[in-house]
């Protein structure tokens, strides 16, 4: 399935702006703030509080001091959970970000959800290759396709790995922002539902790659939502599709990305989705990561 109701989630305990992932990730901006770990906790909180309010079962585990990990609060960039079993590591750009893979995060899932099998692509950080997770990757489940656009963080030898691995294609492009900067993750630009896409078309320059993504969505039967790069700049690219407990579909963005969309936009996701939203504006301006970063997805199947 596409989507599902069991999130992992992890609570900061130093957020801040990261200076090693700033250089590539635009959508960073470094707060004057004095007291951005609390801001973005609160706004942390009131996201956990929300999804459950709306029945969605998420797994809260806390982040350590030590090692620092300024950006423990996006796990969905180290690792992957899919539905036979299989647990995907992920190679990641920054050094201080390497450190958020922890073995006690995955054996907690493990207690509840059958891990049959680890696959570790993080060997390929010795090679300076990267494949940050479903930041790079933005997956349709359903038919086992990865959309990628390339960037440092996005490298296409990690991502064959990734695909022989697990089984899926790859829709591979390259995708700029306005001022002809690679966008650092695929996530930013482009959610899939299942039966739904939301896409920047604007930062995918050219032609071909444009109709190559347009086609493969519409012959995977998904209706395509764009947004203007404006809208990609208020994270309305960065949205996830989930489940909650009553089987009720739920699109989950931030309140800046839900308050740049037009109603005929809203109108149309409505069809397919609940829009909840929640208000992480620290988050964002400080990780450059928005709602859909903070979601890891355990699609795993669930013990007995």
């Amino acid at each position: 399935m596409q989507t599902t109701n069991h999130i992992l989630m992890i609570r900061p305990v130093d957020f801040k702006f990261n200076e090693q992932t700033a250089g590539n990730n635009k959508f960073q901006v470094a707060s004057a703030d004095a007291d951005v770990q609390q801001q973005a906790l609160a706004e942390f909180d009131g996201f956990v509080n929300l999804l459950r309010a709306n029945g969605v079962d998420v797994t809260v585990i806390d982040d350590t001091l030590e090692p620092s990990t300024p950006d423990s609060i996006f796990p969905n960039n180290w690792v992957s959970f899919h539905n036979d079993g299989e647990v995907v590591l992920y190679p990641m750009f920054s050094e201080n970000r390497r450190a958020e893979r922890r073995e006690d995060i995955i054996h907690t899932v493990s207690e509840y959800f059958k891990v049959e099998k680890v696959t570790d692509l993080s060997t390929h950080e010795a090679q300076d290759i990267f494949l940050e997770g479903t930041g790079s990757l933005v997956l349709d489940r359903d038919n086992k396709i990865a959309y990628a656009c390339i960037s440092i963080r996005t490298n296409e030898i990690a991502l064959s790995k990734f695909c022989a691995a697990t089984g899926y294609s790859a829709v591979v492009f390259n995708a700029v922002d306005s001022s002809g900067f690679p966008i650092y993750h695929t996530n930013v630009m482009m959610c899939v539902g299942d039966k739904f896409a939301v896409v920047c078309f604007e930062s995918i320059t050219d032609d071909n790659e444009q109709e190559t993504v347009k086609n493969s969505l519409t012959n995977h039967q998904k209706e395509i939502i764009e947004i203007s790069y404006n809208q990609m700049n208020c994270f309305a690219g960065n949205m996830l599709q989930v489940q909650n407990t009553h089987g009720e579909n739920l699109l989950v963005m931030s309140e800046q990305a839900y308050l740049s969309l037009n109603k005929d936009q809203v109108i149309n996701l409505e069809k397919y989705c609940k829009i909840i939203y929640a208000p992480l504006y620290t988050i964002e301006k400080n990780g450059g990561g928005s709602a859909r970063c903070m979601l890891a997805e355990v699609h795993l199947p669930l013990k007995g």
